[in-house]
């Protein structure tokens, strides 16, 4: 075991690095298409000890990254992670610190407390302080471009394994969803939550239609249903939505104030964060912080192996997403990427900090750009 520090640990070492990975298959939702992903990773030695985060960004996160946070850190104590954070975001003001620029600031946040818990030689979620052993998860994907085979073959192997709730897209051909919906029951059978994702693709009259029709097959979660960005619109259909179906969105969160208008406007059931957008490990503390205030349940947005730990700190969590894509990436690149058991993601309290280690072999063919 470490000692524990008496004195500033300064950051020796920043490291930042864009990963360009293709899918597995094409990917679509309701407004948006891709068929590769790209991760940025932040490395940060302190004391001889590397710790990482990284959000899923475009590679130009990277550069902005380089540019303008690094020469903030090197030099600093890495133990003062609000103070860094801070410093980082005063330094953004005239850059615009939401969008991208927000993915830049949570990676660099999630590896400024990974290094601090490899640092004291604590799992991250002991730093934090757990209020769960483990976090339930979802199974996450079930994409729009793909034939109905696919959407009931993967929906219904996550139930198989033990994932009692699965998530699929709508909205890409909306006169095609009641089908696929149904199709999807069928896969998973009965007893499985079923719960779809709009990504804001509806208009609301469309949403509550079609809210009426998904609840004929029992659909307990309704994403997304219109944009995010209108609060009004999610508040009008909480109102009027099938009773046992929940409105969620905060996914593209950026700040407490993001979340904070959204849970003033009443325009969720479930608020979603998503450490990699969110200003990370602390702005996700943040929300939940709101969500406790509010009574309002939290669920973690993708990136499970990096959700791990702080799902199972955050008092109000429900689930945590195991994103097909992601998950799927998390395991190719790292080392220490938890398993899910029993349709839950636990930590590994053998290791120190996130538990994740970057395969640095398998991940070179992959990289986009130079590293800093």
């Amino acid at each position: 075991m470490r000692q524990r520090h008496r004195e500033a640990v300064p950051i020796e070492r920043c490291e930042v690095q864009a990963y360009e990975i293709p899918t597995d298959a094409p990917e679509a939702d309701g407004t948006a298409e891709w068929t590769r992903t790209t991760l940025v990773v932040v490395e940060l030695t302190a004391e001889g000890t590397r710790g990482l985060g990284y959000t899923y960004a475009d590679a130009s996160a990277a550069g902005l990254i380089h540019r303008t946070l690094i020469p903030l850190l090197q030099g600093h104590d890495v133990m003062d992670v609000p103070a860094r954070m801070l410093s980082l975001l005063r330094r953004v003001r005239n850059t615009g610190r939401p969008g991208l620029v927000a993915m830049a600031l949570s990676a660099v946040d999630v590896a400024l407390w990974d290094t601090k818990a490899r640092l004291l030689d604590l799992p991250l979620v002991r730093l934090l302080g757990a209020v769960r052993k483990s976090a339930p998860v979802y199974g996450s994907g079930g994409f729009t471009s793909y034939p109905i085979e696919r959407l009931q073959a993967q929906l219904s192997g996550w139930v198989e394994q033990g994932i009692p709730r699965v998530k699929m897209k709508v909205g890409t051909h909306p006169d095609a969803d009641p089908v696929r919906v149904e199709a999807a029951r069928r896969a998973i059978g009965t007893q499985a939550g079923l719960l779809v994702d709009g990504n804001g693709a509806y208009t609301v009259p469309q949403a509550l239609s079609f809210a009426e029709r998904f609840a004929e097959q029992g659909v307990s979660w309704f994403e997304e249903p219109v944009s995010s960005d209108d609060l009004e619109g999610l508040h009008r259909l909480r109102a009027r939505i099938p009773a046992g179906m929940a409105v969620a969105a905060g996914e593209y969160g950026d700040s407490s104030f993001y979340f904070r208008r959204m849970l003033e406007a009443g325009a969720v059931d479930v608020l979603q964060a998503d450490a990699t957008r969110c200003l990370g490990i602390s702005g996700f503390l943040q929300a939940d912080a709101l969500c406790d205030a509010y009574g309002v349940p939290l669920s973690a947005h993708c990136a499970p192996a990096l959700h791990t730990h702080v799902a199972c700190a955050a008092r109000r969590l429900v689930h945590l997403e195991y994103f097909h894509d992601h998950a799927r990436l998390e395991r190719m690149l790292f080392d220490g990427v938890p398993p899910v058991r029993q349709g839950a993601l636990a930590p590994d309290l053998s290791r120190p900090g996130l538990g994740l280690e970057l395969k640095r072999a398998d991940a070179a063919r992959y990289a986009a750009g130079t590293s800093s």
